[in-house]
């Protein structure tokens, strides 16, 4: 074995070979269950980054868990077509040509997106090998292949034909640049300075007024009625009264309404349902005229008059100006608010009224709901139910049209001759009354494919083997972020077309944030690339750092200096299998008949350390079992057992010799086992050169937790405590390794001192101890021995050995006198009202922290001193 893992090597081979191996493909066990995971599918567009890293590691250890399990595993990998994101880009890469979408028409410009995606939309499930995922890439799929095609046109044509699915006018999330409706969850929000303006609309009939607080006194065009809250004393005499519209001219309805919020501004909130969601809302319920005063690239239509032309922000300025001239303008304050950008163009969106197509949702989610409440679908944790039910009870009738290119094109056809629309999944030219069909423009909304995954992925609407084996999923792994906009389209789609939910579980994950805990953006400079990551400490260093005492639902900070701790965690195991690789040659028994009470404690902690991980690997505590996992690899093998057989193994005329190579290998095996969901490139890399039954670790079972030595083990236990008070009491001494003592040793139980005394080689080596002399009980040690207990087991120590007690006396009297005084001085200055009260806070807390030093170190002194008294 080399010094250290040559892990930037090493992995890409091993990997290879997995997949070359079939390793990761699953197939059908008649009357045996699966676990199946289906990836959330990343956008073609996409580059790993480290959300990606986390998801992904997470995913990899349940199905490497279940696998070792003997379970038929399928991770199903594949990527979503990502309609905004991929048209964005490949309109930059036409305009750097000169060329525009317009230039090649529809059929010109889906060539080269198809193109661009074969080109680059490889590059994401290339790095999500790099991470060491264990998908079955011979199933991998994307949402416009042509199997999940079928499935979303499938479905367009059912909703359609039960009325579910209409074209109207409502009001959309409208990109200006994109000139698309977007859904809410590509709308990126960002705290903004900018102004609340007050303005006068005059009571009719009287010398009253009310006084309108906007952030957007542009949209005053298109107001049809100001709001004031039900409860409202100030207004309640005011409302069924009309106000007169400055600037427009016109006089509009004073309305009661339960959206509106007495304290924010002055009570009194001005409705623009063209371009406010929840102005539309309120409109929708009061029978409020909407007028819309925007063209679709966000410059005011004819609807705005003399603005007509003007950009939302000249005439904001223009309107502004002519409300002071009137009189009409009170006062302008500062505030700052959310304002909403595209994701892809980071344009201002604009709430926008728009002729789109829109699934009624009241009906399809209604079983969603109840399936949450019945638990046929567990959120982990349970507290992320509350974001599923207050999106679903408060659903909005889905906008699921974009107009754009890039996508499933929307399989609706118009009529030129009777105006008919005609929904086919088959495409059709010619209308039942004779007339040419044309098929709508606009494709759907990304997310429509991707409700569809869990299932579309396995053959849907085909009823194939895989479909009928591998449906319902076990679980789902993904952000909380994305619960209301994939997770409840997935349940409801699932139970819709499937019968049954599309999952049992959804673990949730939380975010990766800075080791500050600020999130991770490009302002910030903070992000961090975890191929870089991968390149300087290799992947299962980066896979240990991010899952490595996570909690189901918490946000994960990255600390970097956690990325190199678990690089030298994968060195200390290295090192551990390669101080067992130079005794495996002597090595020629299956199972030793005579375990050494060592061997029984480290096989003992084995099996318990095995229980303990499944049983919170079971729990979806998958932080918790890894930090199990590398306190038993890193205390009690590395630590402990290496160091506690070394005298055997360097005795090959020891009896217990092989029984010592054996253990060992045994136990480096079955670690690496449980640690292989967690760092599988370093695992197989160790059960490779260790002395094992298959090929890879891959093909290998879950430990079997068999042994339990429980005597043997509490006995050890007891021992090794002895040890840790030895050595730190020897530490205190400041008495070095190569100083060996003698000790008195009294046991007042006869087991355990016959199981003591078959394990003395290592306790004497351990204890750094040179002859032991056995004693009848405690009384009867040698009083000026430092004495130290231990339940069954008590020891006496003769420092003087070691060590010169007089001289050590004296030298520790002296640092007690100057301990003393140093603590005096400080607690001086302490007690000075003067210093208190003038000196700066730095310097006074410093001062504390000395008084608090020199005390610590003299109760320190004080009790070396007893002990060698």
């Amino acid at each position: 074995m080399e010094n250290n893992f040559n892990y930037s090597k090493r992995e890409q081979e091993i990997y290879k070979n997995w997949e070359e191996s079939g390793y990761f493909k699953c197939e059908i066990k008649e009357g045996v269950k699966p676990f199946t995971i289906s990836i959330p599918p990343p956008n073609v567009t996409a580059k790993l980054h480290i959300g990606h890293a986390l998801v992904n590691t997470i995913q990899d250890v349940f199905i490497r868990y279940h696998r070792l399990k003997g379970e038929p595993t399928l991770w199903i990998p594949g990527t979503d077509h990502a309609s905004i994101a991929t048209e964005v880009k490949v309109v930059e890469k036409l305009k750097k040509e000169g060329k525009s979408k317009a230039d090649l028409g529809r059929e010109g410009f889906l060539k080269e997106a198809w193109a661009w995606k074969e080109k680059y939309g490889g590059e994401i499930t290339q790095q999500i090998r790099k991470l060491g995922c264990s998908c079955d890439w011979s199933k991998e799929r994307f949402t416009m292949d042509e199997g999940c095609s079928e499935a979303v046109l499938e479905v367009f044509e059912r909703l359609y034909n039960k009325g579910l699915i209409y074209k109207g006018k409502r009001i959309v999330n409208w990109c200006p640049c994109c000139k698309t409706p977007i859904s809410d969850t590509e709308v990126e929000y960002e705290e903004k300075p900018s102004s609340l303006w007050h303005i006068k609309y005059p009571i009719e009939g009287t010398d009253e007024y009310l006084i309108v607080a906007t952030t957007r006194p542009e949209t005053m065009l298109g107001d049809t009625a100001v709001a004031v809250a039900p409860d409202d004393e100030r207004y309640t005499k005011y409302v069924g009264k009309n106000v007169y519209l400055p600037i427009v001219g016109k006089y509009i309805p004073i309305i009661a309404d339960r959206y509106v919020e007495k304290e924010f501004g002055t009570g009194v909130v001005k409705m623009t349902p063209g371009h406010d969601p929840n102005d539309y809302k309120v409109g929708e319920r009061h029978n409020l005229e909407i007028i819309n005063i925007l063209n679709d690239d966000a410059t005011l239509n004819e609807n705005a008059g003399k603005y007509q032309g003007m950009t939302t922000l000249e005439a904001r300025e223009k309107i502004v100006e002519e409300l002071k001239e009137t009189g009409y303008l009170v006062k302008i304050e500062p505030y700052t608010h959310n304002v909403g950008s595209c994701y892809r163009c980071h344009t201002t969106i604009e709430p926008y009224i728009s002729n789109q197509w829109f699934v009624h949702m009241k009906e399809l989610v209604a079983p969603a709901i109840e399936a949450v409440r019945k638990d046929e679908t567990m959120f982990v944790p349970k507290r992320f139910e509350k974001t599923y039910f207050n999106w679903m009870e408060n659903i909005e009738d889905w906008c699921i049209s974009r107009q754009l290119w890039w996508g499933h094109r929307i399989p609706a056809y118009y009529c030129d001759k009777c105006d008919k629309i005609t929904v086919s999944k088959t495409h059709i030219d010619t209308c039942e009354c004779g007339g040419h069909l044309t098929q709508d423009e606009d494709t759907l909304d990304t997310w429509f494919s991707s409700a569809l995954w869990p299932f579309s992925i396995l053959g849907w609407p085909n009823k194939t083997k895989e479909l009928e084996y591998f449906y319902p999923n076990s679980m789902l792994v993904t952000g909380y972020d994305i619960i209301t906009f994939w997770v409840s389209k997935m349940i409801f789609s699932g139970i819709e077309y499937m019968g049954e939910v599309p999952f049992k579980h959804v673990f949730i994950n939380g975010l990766v944030r800075d080791a500050k805990g600020r999130k991770m953006s490009k302002s910030l400079g903070n992000g961090v690339d975890p191929l870089d990551v991968i390149r300087d400490f290799g992947t299962d260093a980066l896979r240990l750092s991010l899952i490595q005492n996570i909690t189901p639902g918490n946000d994960v900070r990255y600390i970097p200096e956690k990325v190199e701790a678990s690089r030298n965690f994968v060195n200390k195991l290295w090192n551990a299998a390669k101080f067992a690789n130079i005794y495996l040659p002597d090595l020629d028994i299956t199972e030793p008949e005579c375990l050494m009470p060592e061997d029984k404690w480290i096989l003992t902690k084995l099996s318990n350390t095995i229980k303990e991980v499944e049983q919170n690997i079971d729990k979806f505590e998958i932080g918790v079992a890894v930090q199990l996992i590398y306190d038993f690899i890193w205390n009690d093998i590395c630590d402990w057992y290496i160091e506690m057989i070394k005298p055997r193994l360097y005795n090959k005329e020891n009896k217990s010799y092989k029984t010592a190579i054996w253990t060992l290998n045994y136990t480096l095996i079955a670690a690496a086992k449980m640690l292989h969901p967690y760092m599988p490139f370093i695992t197989e890399e160790v059960y490779l050169n260790l002395k094992k039954d298959k090929d890879s670790i891959m093909l290998e079972l879950w430990p079997e937790a068999k042994y339990n030595f429980e005597e043997e083990k509490n006995v050890i236990d007891s021992v090794n405590n002895m040890i840790r008070q030895i050595r730190n009491t020897r530490a205190n001494m400041d008495i070095t390794s190569s100083k060996k003592t003698s000790a008195q040793i009294a046991i007042d139980d006869e087991k355990f001192e016959a199981i003591f005394k078959e394990s003395i080689e290592y306790f004497k080596k351990l204890a750094y101890i040179e002859d032991i002399e056995y004693i009848a009980n405690a009384e009867s040690a040698n009083t000026k021995y430092v004495a130290l207990h231990d339940e069954k087991i008590n020891v006496f120590l003769n420092m003087s050995d070691a060590i010169d007690i007089d001289a050590e006396i004296e030298k520790l009297e002296k640092e007690k006198q100057t301990a003393t005084s140093e603590l005096k001085r400080a607690q001086g200055m302490l007690n000075n009202e003067k210093f208190v009260s003038k000196a700066p806070e730095a310097l006074i807390t410093a001062e504390k922290e000395k008084a608090q030093k020199y005390t610590d170190l003299l109760e320190k002194i004080e009790s070396r001193l007893k002990e060698l008294k």
